[in-house]
């Protein structure tokens, strides 16, 4: 019998790790820079006319050893969200609301169990269409695990249905202001036109995405062995499960009036991001009253709601710094001055591409750089004044070219470690990133693919108004 314990690197050791060879990968690549000028709604864009080589900046090791703590600073307002999530839902946790929800769901669904995996996917991505806010992902997580637990389910799906529904709207978004809105803005497009054909695509990605979780979800019924976390989850299940064996009775009087404080709290953030374009400093200040209001209401003292509040941020914190060191790693690229020698180098392999397949190479090259700047109105505020020209120029419209970039940005949000929310979510749940990657590549695979069936469509058709 082999005793030796199978090595699985912390989600830390395999940050730094890539930002070392980042580091050295950014000092082969020649250095360039784009002009910078002013963009929509008084934010910097790039003149795609601009593009000169640099030397490079001589090589500062004071720079890459702080690129983490910079990558704190400059990811603040997420980690502060992430945070408050962590300490929110300890309050609400403590009320016991929870446990006595997950109770009566697990009654509920008790016999048709498979049918909470659409409902939940369905929800989240149309939240998602509309708002844009990825980030809420992390709300859904321990709200989802001792339910799904409870249902016979394993960590690897709520996490997937928290991240890949989300994404999966964030892709083929109806109104997202951060892709959406910056990207037609840029292209000269009516404000969110074109929403017919992407509530389609809307539709087959999320169906696509429901059936990938149903079959998962089969094949654990058949088999919980067959689970990619069924030993890490030995522990954690039987601990959730024996937590919420209170979970049998109904909701108490305060209990109730506690959650109507969290569903008004909750719809207030829905509302503020829709119609006020709140970001992850506004929301972060919301997920306080997430935390406090529940507990006031439910008749917890100040020093009862902060000792709470404290105790979920301190079982937060690893995933909250995952969002800091994975912004470090853009913090390296940068001070080579590589990032926009990068875009530049990939838009010149678009625009050799013949027409009809341009924009597929668009997606594709949106994919990739995805791994290097991870906020999607960053990247459209780099991208797209390059994209728009050369799709002009292959004949291909400027709806079909935001597409591109949507399913480029999009899917692949569940993909590079890079991405902060990404890797905070796999902390929230416990996943590890190689075992992740087995699980959701397939998927991620399929929708590039239904995103280059949907472009080539669009195409064919001239799919306008430009």
């Amino acid at each position: 019998m082999n005793d030796k314990k199978k090595f699985s690197p912390h989600p830390f050791l395999i940050l730094t790790l890539i930002m070392a060879i980042v580091a050295i990968v950014s000092y082969l690549i020649p250095a360039g820079e784009f002009t910078r000028i002013p963009g929509p709604n008084g934010r910097t864009m790039i003149d795609p006319a601009s593009f000169h080589f640099m030397d490079h900046p001589a090589f500062n090791p004071m720079k890459l050893l702080t690129a983490i703590p910079r990558g704190f600073v400059d990811s603040a307002s997420v980690i502060i969200a992430v945070l408050m999530v962590g300490g929110s839902f300890n309050v609400i946790k403590r009320i016991g609301l929870i446990e006595v929800s997950v109770g009566t769901l697990t009654r509920k669904f008790a016999k048709q169990k498979y049918f909470i995996i659409p409902v939940l996917f369905v929800t989240f991505s149309i939240i998602a269409a509309f708002v844009g806010t990825i980030e809420l992902c992390l709300i859904y997580i321990p709200i989802m695990m001792p339910l799904l637990y409870a249902l016979g389910f394993d960590s690897m799906m709520t996490v997937g249905i928290a991240l890949c529904s989300t994404c999966c709207g964030f892709t083929a978004a109806l109104t997202n202001p951060f892709t959406i809105g910056i990207g037609q803005t840029i292209a000269e497009l009516p404000m969110y036109s074109g929403m017919g054909y992407r509530a389609i695509v809307l539709i087959v990605t999320t169906l696509t995405g429901c059936a990938y979780f149903l079959l998962y979800a089969r094949k654990l019924q058949l088999n919980p062995t067959k689970s990619l976390m069924y030993q890490e989850d030995l522990e954690r299940r039987n601990e959730y499960l024996n937590n919420g064996n209170q979970a049998i009775v109904n909701f108490s009087g305060r209990q109730k009036i506690a959650g109507v404080g969290v569903i008004l709290v909750f719809a207030l953030v829905i509302w503020g991001i829709v119609a006020f374009g709140w970001g992850m400093v506004e929301l972060a200040g919301l997920f306080i009253l997430l935390g406090v209001i529940p507990g006031l209401l439910y008749g917890m003292s100040a020093n009862e709601i902060i000792k709470a509040m404290t105790d979920g941020f301190r079982d937060i914190l690893e995933g909250a710094m995952i969002c800091g060191i994975a912004r470090g790693i853009a913090m390296v690229m940068s001070d080579a001055l590589v990032i926009d020698t990068i875009i530049h180098y990939l838009s010149s392999i678009v625009e050799v591409l013949p027409g009809q397949i341009s924009s597929i190479g668009m997606m594709l090259v949106t994919a990739i750089f995805n791994g290097v700047v991870g906020s999607g109105s960053g990247k459209a505020l780099i991208t797209m004044p390059i994209m728009v020209p050369l799709a002009d120029f292959a004949n291909i419209t400027r709806q079909t070219t935001i597409l591109a970039y949507q399913f480029g940005d999009g899917v692949t949000n569940i993909l590079w470690p890079t991405s902060g929310y990404f890797m905070a979510a796999l902390s929230i749940g416990k996943i590890p990133y190689s075992k992740w990657i087995r699980f959701a590549l397939p998927l991620l695979l399929i929708w590039l693919f239904e995103g280059a069936v949907f472009l080539f469509i669009a195409n064919i058709i001239g799919w306008g108004p430009f």
